[in-house]
């Protein structure tokens, strides 16, 4: 019996001082996160790069499928609000994550008092209809925004240069606030199948131009890079050294040589500094761990190139205290 309970306090001990030893997963942000309610009606199982097959369909016909069921093992959709919030704080916790989430604002509270210091939470205007302009610059000026994001004019058939938008962006410029602009697509059949006022044309990032020119202080960072029109995107960036992209939702939705070659590009175009890793994270949690996988196991990148998508840029890009993720 004594010798079970000494071998049993060095196994104890050991097991212990290996808890302690044990190397911190090298921090990760993720700049493109949704905090909404579970809707059931919504979130099915998904397979990712379900967009690797968009066969097309008939106005005669049932439209074809959004989202791609048919593979080995779909993701598994969230079925309440706490399953969602558990998933994320437990893959933000195991993988020394802090996300810029925007949403729904009881939801954003919640996650941040489950996760103190990991959650930036953002607050997004799409359309005049949302919100008055001094009505969002008092929510900005609240302290509790700290960027503006997601906005997406795009599903309102709105270019983001319009003037209707302008007084918001005016009021993320006085108050130094960055901003996440949704360009690029959406998904098969968008424009008739679920936002009939959507068109591909003003996904083009030229379209910021004139808002760009307006606002020369903004910091913008364009979500889902523009895709899939990365000659516009490179020379945009080109002539703005404020503007950034997010790889958030096109890195889990088309074919895989697809997303590798856009995100080459980028880089070879010279923006690896200026390029974030985002999941544009839904209701399925492991989105997470397949998004990460794409920068992770890109062969064409290197150590600092996955660091810098994945981490560096985002410090510097929203300003952020390095030594706080240490």
């Amino acid at each position: 019996m004594r010798l079970f309970l000494t071998l049993s306090f060095l196994l104890l001990t050991l097991s212990c001082v290996l808890a302690q030893d044990a190397p911190k997963h090298l921090p990760i942000i993720d700049v493109h996160v949704h905090a909404m309610k579970v809707n059931p009606a919504f979130g099915g199982d998904m397979c990712p790069w379900f967009l690797k097959n968009m066969p097309g369909g008939d106005p005669g016909q049932p439209p074809p499928a959004f989202i791609n069921t048919d593979c080995a093992e779909p993701l598994k959709a969230a079925k309440t609000d706490q399953e969602m919030q558990d998933a994320v704080i437990a893959t933000m916790k195991r993988l020394n994550m802090t996300i810029v989430a925007y949403g729904d604002p009881a939801i954003l509270r919640k996650w941040q008092k489950a996760a103190p210091g990991r959650v930036i939470p953002g607050i997004g205007i799409s359309s005049p209809k949302d919100m008055t302009p001094k009505a969002f610059k008092d929510s900005l000026s609240s302290g509790f925004y700290e960027v503006m994001g997601e906005v997406a004019p795009q599903y309102q058939g709105i270019s983001p240069s319009d003037m209707s938008l302008d007084e918001y962006f005016a009021a993320a410029e006085q108050l130094n606030i960055p901003v996440g602009i949704h360009m690029g697509t959406g998904g098969n059949g968008m424009a008739n199948l679920t936002s009939p006022k959507y068109r591909a044309s003003l996904g083009n990032p030229f379209l910021l131009e004139d808002m760009l020119a307006r606002h020369p202080k903004l910091k913008v960072w364009v979500m889902h890079a523009g895709y899939p029109m990365i000659d516009e995107m490179i020379a945009l960036m080109g002539a703005n050294a404020y503007v950034y992209v997010d790889l958030a939702g096109f890195i889990w939705s088309y074919p895989q040589e697809e997303i590798h070659d856009y995100i080459r590009r980028l880089v070879q175009a010279g923006f690896g500094k200026r390029i974030l890793y985002g999941t544009d994270l839904l209701v399925w949690p492991k989105l997470t761990e397949v998004s990460i996988g794409m920068i992770e196991n890109a062969n064409y990148l290197s150590f600092e190139q996955k660091r810098d998508i994945l981490f560096n840029n985002a410090v510097r890009f929203f300003r952020l205290d390095e030594s706080k993720f240490k």
